[in-house]
């Protein structure tokens, strides 16, 4: 070996190692996608995002965004401001524009993503039975101690209209009926034993926000003794017409899918007392200890044409879900209609440090006897995602019931997996049919595992929840900080769609 050799190859090895960690750099900068395609991005200002609701007001359409806790500058008013509802004009979804921010709540001292105002909801009020017509409400949690009202009518200039309760231990994932409006608001009251249940308002006048009740499992209520069931997590509701609640709690273990008749639940006693939580409850099912209900979405009247050939077998008719009475536009029931819940699990714990949370098809055909069909997860194996950093597992759906896509594609955000988008047409074979994985980009916060010493961390995307809008647009927003994304389906995954 000449000395000239042994020289170069000696400046060239730094060389060739800052080349080969500059490639993996670009290489997390990528994108990664099949069958689905980026359409517009926003940055959020870099504030941690939880759930987005595209609201469709007169010709424009409105992005809500509702934020972890946090403390960002805000460019539109030269502000540092607490992270809470960012408002997006997304008419044009290739250049969707913040066009204001409201605070929320300061974050506690070491308290992770504490604060904020993490969920948002809204209504027209020409909608809404005693609201003002001319006017566009938003509901939103207010960190963990309470929920509001405001006034968005104009996106740019939103007022608060009212509290509807303070005081409160935590909030989260609540749900709003625009047609009656009933919101079934997640909440913590001093006196319950469980830090999040349900607390029911009328809201169809927002300015006069009126109490129904509390409700809970039994053993969360006060007064009550012995072990508490796990928390709520939240609602979704089919109002009066379908007439049933579908309630999950547990995000990441000892989930319980709850199904609830809505009209007990209303109108029932409303005495928290044990006989009366269960009073309205159709059907309770325990998930096993590894498994978490973040998002119970209902698939009802789904056709299988597998089964279409099929004759019930004399004296079957109530197995096959003809007690079904409180679908009154549900056609005759037979083998081939049968109804579901896709429950979703949260996975909590960085680089697969826990049990990871999965879809699950839940058969609620015979409403008293759910059980499971079906379950579905992104292979690992496919993309190294335990190694990537950050959550790897499900976390939520999108909530939307537009017939584009509802009873046909569910998407599903999967943290560093992105959104994947899922052919539900068969229930107990879903298919993966299309994802994406944003790029990292310099606002893309790290997730660490360890303490001390043995820390290490990651950039990695964490794609933390879905939503859909009206026109066929796909939004996921990431918990690490990255923004927001809006995207389209293509291909082949597009012909699955209802798309006008």
């Amino acid at each position: 070996m000449t000395a000239f050799t042994l020289n170069f190859r000696k400046s060239y090895l730094p060389i060739a190692i800052v080349a080969l960690l500059c490639v993996g750099v670009a290489a997390q900068q990528k994108a990664e996608k099949r069958n689905m395609d980026l359409v517009g991005y926003n940055d959020l200002q870099a504030r941690s995002a939880y759930q987005p609701t595209i609201h469709k007001q007169g010709a424009r359409w409105i992005a809500y965004v509702g934020h972890h806790g946090g403390l960002r500058l805000n460019p539109l008013n030269g502000k540092q401001e607490d992270n809470g509802t960012s408002i997006l004009d997304v008419t044009d979804p290739k250049q969707p524009k913040v066009v204001a921010h409201i605070p929320g709540e300061p974050a506690r001292p070491g308290g992770g993503e504490s604060g904020g105002a993490q969920m948002v909801r809204v209504c027209d009020g020409s909608q809404l039975p005693r609201a003002d017509k001319n006017k566009v409400y938003l509901l939103r949690s207010f960190g963990g101690s309470a929920h509001e009202i405001w006034d968005v009518t104009e996106p740019a200039k939103p007022s608060r209209v009212t509290v509807v309760v303070s005081g409160l231990r935590d909030t989260h994932k609540s749900w709003w009926e625009c047609d009656t409006g009933i919101a079934f608001l997640v909440s913590g009251p001093p006196d319950w034993r469980t830090r999040r249940m349900t607390q029911i308002y009328d809201l169809s006048d927002p300015a006069k926000p009126v109490f129904i009740r509390n409700f809970g499992l039994p053993g969360q209520e006060p007064g009550s003794t012995g072990p508490v069931p796990t928390e709520l997590h939240g609602a979704m509701s089919t109002g009066p017409r379908g007439n049933r609640v579908y309630f999950g709690y547990g995000t990441g273990a000892n989930g319980i899918v709850q199904i609830v008749d809505r009209e007990k639940l209303l109108k029932g006693p409303k005495e928290p007392t044990q006989a009366n939580l269960v009073y309205p409850q159709v059907a309770r099912l325990d998930l096993p200890p590894d498994a978490g209900a973040h998002t119970t979405f209902p698939l009802l009247g789904m056709q299988l044409g597998e089964f279409a050939r099929q004759k019930l077998r004399p004296g079957s008719a109530a197995a096959a879900g003809v007690d079904h009475d409180h679908d009154e536009a549900a056609p005759d029931r037979t083998q081939a209609s049968r109804d579901f819940v896709v429950a979703v699990g949260e996975t909590t714990a960085n680089e697969c440090l826990e049990n990871r949370q999965l879809v699950r098809m839940l058969d609620i055909t015979t409403e008293s006897k759910p059980f499971g069909v079906a379950s579905w997860t992104v292979p690992e194996s496919g993309g190294n995602f335990c190694g990537r950093g950050g959550r790897f597992g499900t976390h939520s759906s999108n909530e939307n019931f537009t017939p584009i896509y509802y009873k046909r594609v569910l998407f599903i955000a999967h943290f560093n997996a992105g959104v994947r988008a899922l052919d539900i047409r068969d229930p107990l074979q879903p298919k993966e049919i299309a994802y994406y994985i944003p790029a990292i980009t310099d606002k893309t916060d790290k997730r660490c595992v360890g303490t001390g010493a043995d820390q290490r961390c990651k950039v990695a995307i964490q794609t933390n929840n879905v939503e859909v809008d009206d026109r066929g647009y796909i939004y996921i927003v990431d918990r690490a900080n990255t923004g927001m994304h809006i995207l389209e389906l293509t291909g082949a995954a597009r012909q699955v769609a209802n798309l006008p």
